[in-house]
């Protein structure tokens, strides 16, 4: 099946191809390089672009964009391209100058999709990361609600089409949710989620909102990344998703892709590796079947590479909860 016609239809009516390619990079990887691989992951196939103004990469990937525009092989309206309000511009008056700045480096009238990176607010200014002389980040305090209100005019405004939250737990999805004059619903929740941290629980609860889970760090996660506990197992080699892969001919990567597929989740596979890159749009040439869904699930074990562990003493640290 051609994979950007697989796609999951949002609670606004818009639609989010189930499959996406995520540009975040190790700092060691060269600027230049985001432009070239996404225009290979737009060529193999991808049609759905994740970024972020954290990123530091939006430049690239809409040059990367609008060059695959240029030569004819995508229309704007084929793909879909999320970008992310970050922790230093949530307050309500900063968050419409932040998608008008990503706009200006995308040089792109508007995005598909615009979310709140992450519920902890960072003091505004330049800096991603703003730290005292102790090296500490330092918080700003934000009401969330409030937050949301500015995302929606920026929706109103057509400056994206669909608006969504990120590593937001369920509380904090429920405050939003019952928002006295909430406008819009968030469409999704993007969240760390693999088989080691499957998210059943906060999965439920996003269906039974209307509000599609989308998948970050699906393959576990590089060892070297700056953000991550590097003493934790290696996803890629639990012999689990090594005997199913054997089984179907496939990779541990494209079955741990293809689990999410199958629960309905929105799944994001980042790679700056051009082999892999093509392999993981194979992920919607087989199926998994029950038994193998089951021992998939089977491997959870609550382990988050991504732990945000330097903002736990924010109040909106998000992982305090249980999902």
């Amino acid at each position: 099946m051609d994979p950007k016609n697989q796609r999951v239809k949002l609670n606004d009516g818009h639609f989010i191809p189930a499959l996406g390619f995520g540009t975040g990079a190790p700092p060691e990887v060269p600027k230049s390089e985001a432009v070239e691989v996404t225009k290979f992951a737009i060529e193999a196939g991808f049609r759905h672009i994740d970024s972020a103004h954290a990123y530091q990469n939006e430049e690239q990937v809409g040059q990367a964009i609008r060059s695959k525009i240029a030569d004819g092989t995508v229309k704007r309206e084929d793909i879909f391209y999320t970008s992310k309000v970050w922790s230093t511009s949530l307050r309500p008056e900063l968050v419409q100058p932040a998608l008008e700045k990503s706009l200006k480096d995308l040089q792109l009238d508007y995005v598909d999709l615009y979310i709140i990176h992450q519920p902890v607010a960072l003091m505004p200014g330049e800096a991603i990361f703003p730290t005292d002389e102790n090296g500490k980040p330092i918080f700003d305090s934000v009401d969330l609600c409030r937050t949301w209100e500015a995302l929606e005019k920026c929706k109103d405004a057509g400056l994206t089409k669909s608006i969504g939250v990120s590593n937001f737990n369920h509380k904090q999805l429920e405050r939003i949710l019952n928002k006295p004059g909430l406008k819009y619903k968030p469409v999704c929740n993007q969240v760390e989620c693999h088989p080691y941290l499957n998210q059943s629980k906060l999965l439920e609860f996003c269906k039974s909102h209307d509000i599609v889970l989308v998948a970050y760090g699906a393959l576990g996660a590089q060892r070297t990344f700056q953000w991550v506990n590097p003493n934790l197992p290696f996803l890629l080699e639990e012999p689990v998703l090594s005997a199913i892969a054997k089984k179907h001919k496939q990779t541990p990567a494209l079955v741990a892709l293809r689990y999410q597929i199958q629960r309905g989740v929105v799944v994001l596979a980042k790679s700056y590796n051009r082999k892999r890159i093509k392999e993981n749009i194979q992920v919607f040439d087989f199926e998994l079947t029950p038994e193998e869904m089951k021992a998939i699930e089977g491997l959870n074990s609550n382990i988050r590479y991504y732990d945000l562990q330097h903002f736990v003493d924010h109040p909106e640290y998000p992982y305090s909860e249980e999902y």
